[in-house]
């Protein structure tokens, strides 16, 4: 076991030692489905094609069954990335197979838009409808109709503009609104909005206007994007890269919630990170990516990080997101987020300010079961939970709440893990964790060992699923589609891993010495 412990910390200075390379995020169907289609020509790009071809799943949609929200997305441009590719092995089958998934599903957009609707949403699916109509004819394919005012909207005010800015969260899904490449320009990485489909589509435009040294930097960047999959393959891209901001933000805060922050094993990489972001945050805050637009999540999360470091945080910075009692991610977003407002809640409680408003906002949005399953950043409620425990404790050493306890612990699967899926993960059982260990400080006796018995339970289980240096691939991130970002999601693997150990190991132990 404590070879085991030292292996995860000398992990863990190796995944915080990497984080200067824009960041690792796993492969996207949407995005590379999208930058094969903008590319133009299928020769030369058959690997990507196949990886495409392998990812549908047996009932023709792609992405997870368990999340079919998060299917139509990725679905539309894989069909119509694949429909001109009908010469490749495979593809006819694979269209086919496609057309038929999304003439049975039901449609999510029909009546209203889900809360937790991906990103760009309103202008992504409504242009894949109209591009399959022409492509496809008048199949009985979703329609998705209470998305075409918000994209009608949205579509309005981006005509009252010449050029967006650099990093406006808007370009972030230029690919379903840009026509002409004169709307948008390459930022310092070369990406349009941090998005490798953005990028595609606006290189795509440039090429027809001869606009070479940008073209070549979009290039550049693309080729950059497809490495941080860790693929292999030329072409396949992930949902949003870089996330030179975003990475290593999660990754420390993710330490603060195991109890990791401050190891000794770990000081020199926390220091290099807390060093450069010191230097990064100005007074408009942070975003997940230098190039792209300042956040409340991403800059609150990095107050958090830089007051545990014992860096002189700046508030004013997260200010610029409040509007009344609660903080939106970006100005002008269309529903404000739970675990938004659950960091900026744990940023005003670390740096002593009030926080009434916000805190009475997290805890209006748990479910009956105490709870918190309302969110538009990640898939699981064990994500938010976690950080609305850790958030809701923060300098209440008498904070207790039995109700999310009892919830938590009756939702540890047989197996030992927790999942919102239909099977336990890693990650998700990293969070599960990470709650119980607040939970844990205020507990009495017997409850610490109720809770002590059900973190072996999950030892069990982590060991018995434990790789060094594996590679996370279960996307539970909210984006265009769901995501992995790979680094972050790994620490807190090997952080709730290190934590079972500390904490689960003494009765797996007891256990053992037990047996006949």
């Amino acid at each position: 076991m404590n070879a085991l412990s030292e292996q995860i910390l000398s992990e863990l200075r190796g995944l915080l030692s990497e984080m200067s390379d824009g960041g690792s995020v796993g492969p996207s169907v949407y995005d590379t489905a999208r930058v094969l289609r903008f590319h133009g020509n299928v020769t030369g790009r058959q690997d990507a094609y196949a990886w495409l071809i392998a990812q549908q799943q047996a009932d023709g949609g792609w992405g997870s069954a368990d999340f079919p929200l998060f299917r139509h997305a990725p679905t539309w441009a894989a069909l119509l990335a694949l429909q001109r590719a009908d010469p490749l092995p495979g593809a006819a089958d694979a269209v086919g197979a496609a057309i038929r998934f999304l003439q049975v599903q039901p449609d999510p957009y029909a009546h209203a838009v889900p809360e937790d609707a991906p990103i760009g949403a309103e202008l992504i699916l409504p242009q894949f409808c109209g591009e399959a109509a022409s492509l496809l004819g008048d199949a009985a394919f979703p329609r998705h109709p209470a998305l075409l005012p918000l994209r009608q909207a949205c579509l309005d005010k981006l005509r009252a503009l010449a050029m967006l800015p650099s990093g406006h969260p808007l370009l972030h899904s230029w690919e379903a609104w840009g026509t002409s490449p004169t709307t948008a320009y390459p930022d310092d990485e070369g990406s349009i909005g941090i998005s490798p489909a953005a990028t595609a589509a606006w290189r795509a435009y440039a090429v027809t206007r001869g606009s070479t040294p940008q073209v070549g930097r979009a290039d550049a960047y693309l080729q950059m994007a497809s490495r941080a999959t860790r693929s292999g393959i030329e072409g396949v891209v992930p949902n949003v890269w870089p996330i030179n901001v975003f990475e290593p933000c999660w990754s420390l805060y993710t330490l603060h919630l195991a109890g990791l922050f401050a190891h000794p094993a770990l000081a020199e990489p926390v220091r290099v990170i807390v060093t450069q972001l010191d230097a990064r945050l100005s007074v408009r805050g942070l975003g997940p990516a230098l190039h792209f637009a300042a956040d409340a999540d991403d800059t609150a999360v990095a107050l958090c990080v830089l007051h545990l470091a014992g860096r002189d945080a700046a508030v004013n910075a997260l200010r610029h997101f409040e509007i009344g009692e609660l903080f939106v991610t970006f100005p002008g977003e269309r529903n404000a987020s739970v675990s938004t407002n659950i960091h900026a809640l744990h940023a005003l409680r670390l740096l002593g300010k009030p926080a009434a408003g916000t805190s009475a906002y997290v805890e209006a949005n748990r479910n009956p079961h105490g709870l918190w399953d309302n969110e538009k950043w990640h898939v699981s409620w064990l994500y938010p939970t976690a950080h609305a425990v850790a958030a809701l404790a923060q300098g209440k050493p008498q904070w207790r709440d039995e109700r999310a306890l009892a919830a938590l612990l009756q939702a540890q699967r047989g197996d030992g893990g927790w999942g919102a899926g239909r099977a336990s993960t890693f990650e998700e059982t990293a969070y599960a964790l990470f709650a119980l260990r607040v939970m844990d400080e205020r507990e009495n006796t017997t409850g610490r060992w109720r809770i002590a018995q059900v973190v072996a339970r999950a030892l069990e289980w982590m060991l018995a699923r434990h790789a060094a240096h594996a590679l996370p691939k279960t996307p539970l991130w909210i984006g265009k589609e769901l995501y992995c970002p790979t680094r972050v999601v790994r620490v807190a693997e090997l952080a709730g891993l290190w934590l079972a150990l500390r904490w689960g190991r003494p009765v797996l132990t007891e256990r053992a010495g037990a047996t006949p």
